[in-house]
Parts: structure tokens; sequence; C-alpha cells
């Protein structure tokens, strides 16, 4: 009994000193997380090492040093919330499972961004936000709730508000997506309905951004409801960029979906972030701009 205590006591001990205990303003030294790769084999690493290779794998090469310092300080507080709700001190290289990591692209400017806000991340209330960011909001980010279809009570430091997207890509400004029966006819049977063939799809309702909420998929048998986010998840979220539709038209066996921007739109939009360094902004001043009543604080040197 006394050795399950003991090995239980070392645990907690490794969290609290991996998460910094969640309290502000708390200092110490920089953590050492392990990251575990695509091939199933684990680094052990210092954390400002993972956040550059983190900041390389989410945004591209020859980008404003302060974009690149936004992302790091957003990728650190991603970091650090992750491993607190998982209870221990890996974290996966694989995007689908947290953040792209690629340290083959890290650049002597990232390296430097990521220099100039160690140890830096972001609270709320204390506590390390959910630091959601995305490619394009399109103009105009969104909620939790809608972009996510987060289950839980709206974060109350996240907001819907208008993001400078225009020096984003073309493809990613506004784009079209074809979409097959067979295609919409899994997304359906993962939710549990079984069908032949594909009528109609209806929105039910979009946010004040443009976004679908809701989406009515109506079949031979009936029809099934469903969160726009869901959807793009069920189809593929590279294939169906954003929720941000425009317009759905049926085409012979496929509707063709048009719309704008890239990813959920909730918190910060990396090109966004492009345009507000650009223009001057800090990483400071970026993060702030996202997310509302939220502070930078500085927890190891």
């Amino acid at each position: 009994m006394m050795i399950k205590l003991l090995k239980r006591s070392i645990i907690l001990l490794t969290i609290v000193i991996v998460t910094g205990c969640g309290q502000q303003g708390t200092q110490g030294e920089e953590p050492t997380i392990q990251v575990k790769l695509a091939d199933g084999q684990i680094n052990k690493m210092n954390i400002e090492e993972y956040v550059a290779g983190v900041v390389a794998g989410e945004m591209k090469k020859g980008w404003p040093k302060n974009a690149y310092a936004a992302q790091a300080i957003i990728a650190r507080t991603f970091t650090l919330k992750r491993l607190e709700e998982n209870g221990n001190n890996t974290i996966s290289a694989k995007h689908e499972e947290a953040q792209a990591y690629r340290p083959e692209n890290i650049s002597s400017e990232i390296r430097e961004s990521v220099k100039m806000t160690k140890g830096e991340v972001i609270t709320y209330q204390n506590k390390y936000i959910r630091g959601w960011f995305h490619s394009s909001a399109g103009g105009q980010t969104t909620s939790a709730k809608v972009g996510l279809a987060y289950k839980e009570a709206e974060p109350p430091y996240i907001q819907s508000i208008k993001s400078p997207d225009d020096l984003a890509p073309a493809d990613i400004k506004n784009w079209q997506v074809r979409i097959s029966k067979e295609e919409i006819l899994r997304v359906l049977e993962q939710t549990g309905e079984k069908a032949t063939e594909i009528k109609n799809i209806k929105v039910l309702n979009y946010d004040k951004s443009g976004r679908i909420i809701d989406l009515e998929l109506i079949f031979e048998q009936g029809s099934k409801k469903i969160k726009g986010a869901e959807f793009r998840t069920l189809i593929g979220p590279d294939k169906l960029k954003s929720i941000l539709i425009k317009t759905i038209k049926k085409s012979g066996d496929s509707f063709i979906f048009a719309g704008s921007g890239y990813g959920h739109g909730v918190g910060m939009s990396q090109w966004g972030a492009y345009k507000l360094a650009k223009e001057g902004k800090t990483a400071e001043e970026i993060i702030n701009y996202y997310f509302k009543d939220i502070k930078i604080v500085k927890r190891w040197d």
C-alpha cells in the first residue's frame, strides 16, 4: 500500500511540475516533456524545443516574427493545458491528436520568436485557456459551440470578432468542393442512419458569422439533423475547409459546397495574425485581439 501511495505521489508531483499548478504568476524551471512521434518513438525534450517544432509545423516559412511569436504562446498554452488534462507529460506529434510538429522546418526566425516569448502562456482566472487556432476565419471568428460543436459551456474568453484575413491565398478566401452522395451516406451511417439515396441538404440556421449551426440531411426514409461542425469533421476537415458556407447546390449525384476560410474559426486566425503582425502588432497584442479578458504570464525564464 505504501509503495502504491508513493508512486501516486510521484505522478502527481510530475504533473504539478509540468503544468505549473495552473497558478498565475508562478515561475519555475522549464518543463521537460515527452513527444510521441508518428512511428511510436518517444523523444524527451524541453518544452521550448517542442514549441519551436509546433510553430514550424503550424505556420508557413517566411512569416513575420510576431505571428510566429503569437503562435508560440498559444502552442505553449495548448500543450500545458493538454498535459494537465491528460495527467501525464506525454503529447502526440500528430496534428489530428494535438498540434502539427515538424522540427525539420524550424528556421532561425522561428527560434528567435520562440525565445522572445519563452515561458509565456495565456490564462483566464489563473487557469490555462484552451488555445484554439485555425488557418483563416474568412473574415469573422465564431464561438466554440458553433465552430467546434463544443459540448461544454462556452469559454468566456472566446469571442466572435472581425478577423483581417484578406492576405490569405485565393483558394482559402473562396473555394468550392464537390461532395459525393457516397460520402454523405457514410456520414449518415456514422450517425446511426441507414440510407441509399440523398434527396437534399438543407441549412437550418446560421450564426452571426455566417457559419452553419445545423444541417438537415434529407434521405428517402426521413431526415437527420446534424451540427455543421460535426458534419465537417465526418466529411473530412481538409476536404470541407470550413462551415462558413455560402451555397450548397445539388449536381447529379453530388453536392457542390461553396464557402470561405479554412478551419473551425475559433480563437486565433493564423492569416489574421499574419496581417496584424505585418501591421506592426506585437505577439501579445495579436493574442489579446482574438481572446478577451485573458492574461499573458511568464512561467519560466
